[in-house]
């Protein structure tokens, strides 16, 4: 549960900033102070700025914590419009920071300067207040976790937008919850439950393709990764939402690997510690879904998030077996370590075709995983690397990375590529085993299994970054939601304003 908002307008006054136990004044971008006149406490900022030997203007830079008369304590940060979305979500950050150490129970947010700028300032406050007041699971007796209950807001109100930023931070909370679940309580059966719960609880459509049904479809590509495990309790799992009036329609999907030993090609121990996070990739998808849904996007949408785990076992499979993807393509196994690829492939054959329950093929597919470490030595851990069927989608990807602080990178997805997957046995190998740009290697094994759609595919290194990211202080970032929002949003408005041309009247009656 987020924490509840009440808001007002009205100016934050002395009295009640010194009541407050916690706040964060929000101040426009100045030189000097002598012109924010209505801010309260503003002799206790100008003498811990002397004692600091700081200038007012470099609170856009650091902000500044005081401690009030009434014991409360107070931070004082600088929002600069020309700074970027990340840079601004960053500050706000750190000026939380100290607060929310002390898990208080209520916050006062306040906001000054112009009416445009308040309402827009406390958007992003109110973002990085409501995602770092929440709590992820954690079995610690003492002390409790306590989270953050209410937010006290002055100086701006606008219920609907607040709304919409409410809708993208619960989605985020949930992404990270589920990853941050211990592996033991949170395998595929389990996983497959809280789904189950989730779409009754929100009338979201539900199915699941067991093991039996996928054995019966052909799916051999992930058949090979989740029969390592026991219980036989893997799954593609389908979540949908048919809106009325639906101007286009969405399919996500998400890696969902509980845990990933690495199979017979065994990770070392510094390698597998985390690997129950493997699954990071459909909790963003599930939480992607769930924002858009809650912000009344006209989507038809469909969530696809393969569920399984990557155990060694006599069953596992093994490097140079072959087996049969659903689409019929033969894959040669290099490396069992490469199995989200393996999962993803029949997955996305599902999503792009538009089987299951109030099928219909999408107009646009975008996947989620933690796919790779050669996307983590490219980047690091501060952004996460896209692939595009087109460049007008790249565009659109890095735009959207830039509005939401949610930074991304574009890399190539050139067909010459796919030579290095060429095999003498099938029609394409896994993975290969020298490493060299494998995060593309992989991108290109992926994009087969989506025919001529236009597709975007997310490699999430970003998905955990020491000491938080961004907006996010948790080192689970919940990296790909917020982004998906903006990107989607981006979307439909280019989709809307370009609809697809006519197609010929000869192929209009070819029979489908």
């Amino acid at each position: 549960m987020l924490a509840k908002l009440t808001q007002t307008a009205a100016p934050l006054g002395a009295g009640a900033l010194e009541r407050a136990t916690h706040a964060v004044l929000v101040l426009p971008f100045a030189r000097k102070l002598d012109g924010l006149r209505d801010v309260p406490a503003l002799e206790r900022l100008r003498a811990a700025l002397k004692r600091r030997d700081m200038k007012a203007e470099e609170l856009a830079k650091t902000p500044v914590t005081v401690n009030l008369s009434g014991g409360g304590l107070a931070s004082f940060v600088m929002l600069d419009g020309g700074k970027s979305a990340f840079d601004r979500q960053s500050l706000l950050r750190r000026a939380m920071a100290p607060l929310m150490e002390e898990q208080p129970c209520e916050l006062t947010l306040a906001l000054f300067g112009s009416a445009e700028s308040r309402r827009e300032n406390a958007r992003e406050a109110l973002y990085v207040a409501w995602v770092n007041g929440a709590r992820l699971p954690t079995r610690r007796k003492k002390p409790a976790p306590r989270p953050l209950a209410r937010i006290h807001l002055y100086g701006a109100r606008d219920a609907a937008g607040f709304a919409e930023i409410a809708a993208v931070a619960e989605a985020n909370t949930l992404a990270r919850a589920l990853t941050a679940t211990p592996p033991n309580e949170l395998t595929p059966a389990a996983y497959r439950q809280r789904l189950r719960q989730i779409a009754r609880g929100r009338r979201w459509q539900f199915e699941e393709f067991d093991m039996r049904r996928l054995r019966r479809l052909g799916a051999g590509a992930f058949i090979a990764v989740a029969q390592g495990s026991q219980p036989e309790d893997a799954a593609i799992a389908h979540l949908s939402w048919r809106p009325k009036k639906a101007q286009g329609r969405l399919a996500i999907v998400g890696k969902g690997i509980c845990f990933d030993t690495g199979g017979h090609n065994l990770k070392p121990a510094k390698y597998m510690a985390g690997m129950h996070e493997d699954m990071n990739g459909s909790a963003v998808a599930l939480g992607l879904m769930q924002a858009l849904i809650a912000r009344d996007m006209p989507l038809a949408i469909d969530a696809w998030l393969p569920i399984a785990q990557n155990h060694l076992s006599p069953e596992a499979y093994k490097q140079n077996d072959i087996v049969t993807a659903l689409d019929g393509t033969t894959i040669e196994v290099v490396h069992t370590d490469a199995e989200g690829r393996m999962v993803l492939a029949d997955t996305l054959t599902l999503a792009s075709r538009g089987r299951g329950k109030g099928g219909g093929k999408p107009d646009l597919v975008i996947d989620f995983a933690t796919l790779t470490g050669s996307m983590g030595y490219a980047l690091g851990s501060r952004y996460s690397g896209i692939f595009a069927t087109s460049s007008e989608l790249a565009r659109l990807a890095v735009a959207a990375g830039e509005a939401s602080g949610e930074r991304v990178c574009a890399f190539p997805l050139d067909a010459d590529y796919e030579a290095g997957l060429e095999s003498k046995v099938a029609d394409i190998k896994q993975c290969t085993l020298d490493g060299e740009a494998d995060h593309i290697l992989a991108a290109r094994f992926l994009k087969r299994f989506t025919g001529d759609l236009a597709w975007l595919h997310m490699d999430l290194s970003a998905s955990s970054c020491s000491g938080g990211l961004g907006a996010v202080g948790t080192d689970l970032t919940g990296f790909g939601v917020a982004w998906g929002v903006e990107f989607v949003e981006q979307w439909l408005a280019a989709h809307a304003a370009s609809p697809a041309p006519r197609k010929p009247a000869a192929r209009q009656r070819r029979p489908g």
